[in-house]
C-alpha cells in the first residue's frame, strides 16, 4: 500500500513546518495511522536547505516528547506530483505555493494548516523566527490545535487499505474545515 503523502510548508523550514512535522508524525502513530501516512516538511526558500530545526523550536519540541530530526529543503514544484496533500503554515507561503503549482486544479488543493482547527482566531501559523522562546512554545500549541484537526480530515480521507485523493471541497481555501470535511464559512 503506498502512503498518503502529506507536505507541510513554511518559508524557511526551520522552525513551523518541522514543528508541524512533527506533531502531525506523533499524533499519526497515537491513531494508528503510521503506515498509512507519510508525512514531509519543506520551506519555500532555499536560504537554510541542509539545516537541523532551529535551536528553540528543537528545544520546545523535546521538552514536549517530540521526535526531532530534521535537515531543512525547498520546496519544489516537482513535489506536487507526488503529494497528496500540500499544507501552508500561513497565507504568504499559501500564495507561493499557488504559483509554483503547474496548474489551477494543483494550486487550488493546496490548504492552509489552521483552517483545521475550528477554534482558530486566524488562519496563519504566526512565525517565531524573530522572537523570543515563548514564541515557539505558543506556536507549537496552535500547530498541535491544527494538527488534530487535520488528522480527523486525514481519517476522512484516507480509506484503510488504500490511497486516497483529496476530494475537491477539502477545507483550508480561507474557508475553516468541519467534522465533516467539507467547507464551512
Amino acid at each position: 500500500m503506498t502512503p498518503y503523502r502529506v507536505q507541510l510548508v513554511c518559508l524557511g523550514n526551520i522552525c513551523r513546518s518541522p514543528m508541524a512535522e512533527s506533531v502531525l508524525r506523533r499524533q499519526a502513530d497515537e491513531a494508528g495511522l503510521r503506515r498509512r501516512l507519510a508525512v514531509d516538511s519543506a520551506g519555500t526558500g532555499g536560504w537554510h536547505v541542509g539545516d537541523p530545526a532551529d535551536r528553540r523550536a528543537r528545544a520546545v519540541l523535546s521538552e514536549h516528547g517530540y521526535a526531532v530530526d530534521h535537515a531543512a529543503k525547498q520546496f519544489h514544484p516537482s513535489m506536487f506530483a507526488d503529494r497528496d496533500l500540500v499544507v501552508a503554515m500561513d497565507s504568504e507561503n499559501l500564495r507561493d505555493l499557488r504559483r509554483l503549482a503547474p496548474d489551477k486544479v494543483t494550486a487550488s488543493s493546496v490548504r492552509l494548516l489552521r483552517a483545521f482547527d475550528l477554534d482558530a482566531d486566524s488562519l496563519d501559523v504566526p512565525d517565531p523566527y524573530y522572537g523570543g522562546r515563548e514564541g515557539f512554545e505558543d506556536v507549537l500549541h496552535t500547530i498541535e490545535a491544527a494538527c488534530a484537526g487535520l488528522l480527523d480530515h486525514l481519517r476522512q480521507v484516507i480509506p484503510a487499505g488504500s490511497r486516497a485523493t483529496i476530494v475537491s471541497d477539502a477545507p483550508g481555501n480561507g474557508e475553516r474545515a468541519h467534522s465533516s470535511g467539507r467547507r464551512g464559512r
